[in-house]
């Protein structure tokens, strides 16, 4: 005796069966997902651990301590258990328990982060088919609103009196006064300045390839001088090989993040308002920034922070990016040093000038006090 064969629907069956689904707002590929035999959910604890080894190095450094939080609550809880309410609840408990220092701004960056490193975990969940994309429950809890950031372009009265006093105190004021030079030139951050190899130097061409977040690479045009005060720096320090990390303490060390900590500790104790407002590398970049706008245009300062990103402004930014020439045209001008970049180089501003019109780049002709005596 066989097996009799399935009756084979009609058309306006299976119309009739997609009717009913559509009004249910069930669709079939949700079926087949349902019926398939169901994963085995890891705890977070299991979970934690393996995406760990698969992220980059700066992401685990920023959402480790997070993962480790979500560990001590929910080590022993499979990814499927907490609830939207729970992550909220986890988020405002980080925001209590932060430690309240003189930049503090009420825990909500902490509980971002929280927030944005079980994104993360539940995100290689989806792409591991753990859990359905529509059962994420960390995609539901809103991020805390972000404040306006305190950082500003400081004076150049300001600067002088950081650079004076980085001379002058600490155990290697020539490392530092190079520091400060390099992120004053290049608006880099201290990332992108920890990460230089001996081979991302260009000393023909005046050029550094930086190596930023969101694994960004650029060549950014740096002044004669800073190229020679960077190689000389490393065949001082011993760095032979290529790879080998440029900046180093006088040991030939690598420096590390803890270099620019103590740095500006340091500073903070010569000049009261530095401590006082919480003065960082990073505002430096603010202040070399906001000089670029100022003097030759949103364009050229877009592209001299290396920002690439469809997310960092409008779709005119298509129209009005920037090359390498007039980032090193702006460099040129804040520096007060001719580029070898520039010789021969027929810049679109020039011609502008020539026909009797005045650029914003023109005005530029005074570079900024800590070049001035360069």
């Amino acid at each position: 005796m066989t097996d009799a064969e399935p009756p084979v629907p009609s058309s306006g069956e299976l119309e009739a069966v997609r009717a009913i689904l559509a009004r249910m707002g069930v669709t079939p590929e949700q079926l087949v997902a349902e019926s398939a035999a169901p994963t085995a959910v890891p705890t977070f604890d299991e979970y934690i651990q393996r995406v760990c080894m698969a992220v980059p190095p700066a992401t685990r450094r920023i959402y480790g301590t997070y993962w480790g939080r979500v560990s001590d609550a929910w080590g022993s809880r499979r990814l499927n258990e907490p609830t939207s309410l729970e992550i909220k609840q986890l988020a405002e408990q980080m925001k209590e328990r932060t430690v309240v220092r003189r930049n503090s701004r009420g825990g909500r960056a902490a509980a971002e982060h929280l927030i944005s490193a079980l994104r993360c975990l539940y995100s290689h969940a989806v792409a591991d088919g753990l859990i359905a994309e529509r059962d994420d429950p960390a995609k539901r809890v809103p991020k805390p609103r972000r404040l306006a950031s305190t950082r500003r372009a400081i004076s150049e009265q300001q600067l002088t009196m950081i650079i004076d006093a980085a001379g002058v105190t600490g155990n290697d004021p020539n490392l530092d006064t190079l520091l400060l030079r390099l992120h004053i030139e290049t608006a880099c951050r201290r990332g992108g300045a920890l990460a230089l190899h001996r081979t991302d130097l260009d000393t023909d061409q005046c050029l550094l390839r930086l190596h930023e977040k969101g694994g960004t690479v650029r060549w950014q045009p740096i002044s004669p001088t800073l190229a020679g005060c960077l190689l000389q720096h490393a065949e001082e320090r011993g760095v032979s090989e290529p790879n080998g990390q440029l900046l180093r303490y006088r040991t030939g060390a690598p420096i590390t993040s803890r270099r620019y900590d103590h740095l500006w500790q340091r500073l903070g104790r010569h000049i009261p308002w530095v401590a006082a407002q919480q003065i960082s590398t990073h505002w430096l970049r603010h202040t070399t920034l906001t000089w670029v706008e100022r003097n030759f245009g949103y364009g050229i300062a877009r592209a001299y922070a290396g920002h690439n990103g469809r997310s960092d402004a409008g779709t005119t930014s298509t129209y009005v990016r920037a090359d390498v020439y007039e980032v090193t045209r702006a460099l040129s001008a804040l520096t007060g040093e001719d580029h070898p970049l520039l010789q021969g180089v027929t810049v679109v501003a020039s011609k502008l000038t020539s026909a009797g019109r005045t650029t914003r780049a023109d005005r530029a002709s005074r570079p900024l006090g800590f070049f001035s005596g360069s």
